[in-house]
């Protein structure tokens, strides 16, 4: 074995020199002066008694004199100042605080505070994301329970309303001191100002509007105003969300807001249908009447043209008249004759050669060729 004795001198550690343990070589449990041992434990108190001398050595007297006792104090100063170091994951703020008072703020990284008792480091997870559920409670899946002590809430025109939502924060990285020293619990408290600040705009607002169309500006407003109550807080909290995920009337009386909901549908459907109707019967209402007016005025303007035009036309025959009467009657006496018996049957008898005409005579039927053909043909 590599670590026996060989009786020829023959092996790795000399016959006077020392084992690996210390002990001489030729030493042994077995009998006789020739043969291998086993191998020897270590002798711990030998280490201890070596370990103490080379102290000794190195610093005289030990650490019972005064010297010793400094050496000891300035390493155990030195291993307390390096517990100051500490490491800042990315997700976090690190804040120091020295003697209990909040002293500074640090970022990512290996940083460095003073040590147990002096500082004290408090780490905050800044980009978490963190949620509040106000109204239910989740349990597990898809599963949840109703809180109706937060849900239930009265609207503006005494109603009430069933309003489930979430709060979605995480703590502001700008103020994370305000978070950490300013609320003592600043997730109750975030819950605790969502739940008044809904309260406040569902009591200002209508179910009506709240079941359609304010709702979705219900989120935006909520939002805003609770941020504004935590920042009036100092809470150190940052509103990301505020997600309204349900709203409806209580459970003894949903059937009858979804029938009222169902009749005020068919009563806006039936309003736009009418306002839709009137905006097509009106415009074409105005345009005939503005066709009617249009053509009285026409009317209007060539009645006054045509008497002006007879006005005139009657003057100038009176001119004419006024300069020769008894020509002018004969003419208008024989143009009136002409369009009168223009369009008439004429039969013309002599006077002095009607003695021998027989008492009867049907002039009637006495037509002219022309006026003959002419009945013929309208037949």
């Amino acid at each position: 074995m590599p670590w026996s004795n060989q009786s020829g001198g023959g092996g790795p550690w000399k016959p006077n020199k020392p084992g690996p343990w210390g002990q001489g070589s030729g030493g042994g449990n077995s009998g006789g002066g020739g043969g291998g041992g086993g191998q020897t434990p270590p002798d711990l108190e030998e280490l201890l008694r070596r370990s103490q001398d080379r102290i000794k050595q190195a610093i005289p007297g030990g650490f019972t004199s005064g010297f010793g006792i400094l050496i000891a104090i300035l390493i155990a100063a030195v291993l307390w100042l390096l517990s100051g170091f500490y490491t800042v994951q990315p997700n976090e703020v690190g804040l120091n605080m020295v003697f209990g008072k909040y002293s500074s703020k640090t970022s990512a990284g290996l940083r460095y505070n003073w040590p147990f008792p002096i500082g004290r480091v408090v780490k905050l997870p800044v980009t978490n994301r963190n949620s509040i559920d106000i109204g239910f409670r989740s349990r597990g899946g898809s599963s949840q329970v109703n809180v109706p002590e937060e849900s239930l809430m009265l609207t503006g025109d005494e109603n009430i309303a069933d309003v489930k939502f979430r709060v979605i924060w995480q703590i502001n990285p700008a103020t994370p001191e305000n978070y950490a020293f300013n609320v003592r619990a600043p997730a109750q408290t975030v819950k605790a100002v969502s739940e008044s600040v809904m309260r406040e705009i569902v009591g200002r607002t209508e179910i009506k509007k709240i079941l359609t169309q304010e709702r979705k500006n219900i989120e935006p407003a909520a939002r805003t105003e609770i941020q504004r109550v935590l920042d009036e807080y100092k809470a150190g909290a940052k509103i990301l969300q505020v997600q309204l995920l349900s709203v409806d009337p209580p459970e003894q009386v949903i059937a009858s807001f979804r029938d009222v909901t169902a009749a005020q549908q068919d009563q806006e459907r039936l309003r736009n249908e009418a306002e839709a109707y009137a905006n097509r019967v009106v415009p074409e209402a105005r345009g005939g009447a503005a066709r009617t007016l249009q053509e009285a005025e026409a009317y209007r303007q060539q009645t006054i043209a045509d008497a002006k035009g007879a006005v005139a036309r009657f003057l100038q025959v009176y001119e004419q008249y006024k300069k020769a009467p008894y020509v002018t009657r004969e003419r208008l006496y024989l143009e009136t004759m002409e369009r009168v018996f223009k369009s008439t049957g004429k039969i013309i008898l002599d006077r002095n050669g009607g003695q021998g005409v027989v008492p009867y005579l049907p002039l009637g039927e006495l037509k002219s060729p022309q006026s003959t053909g002419q009945r013929q043909g309208s037949k």
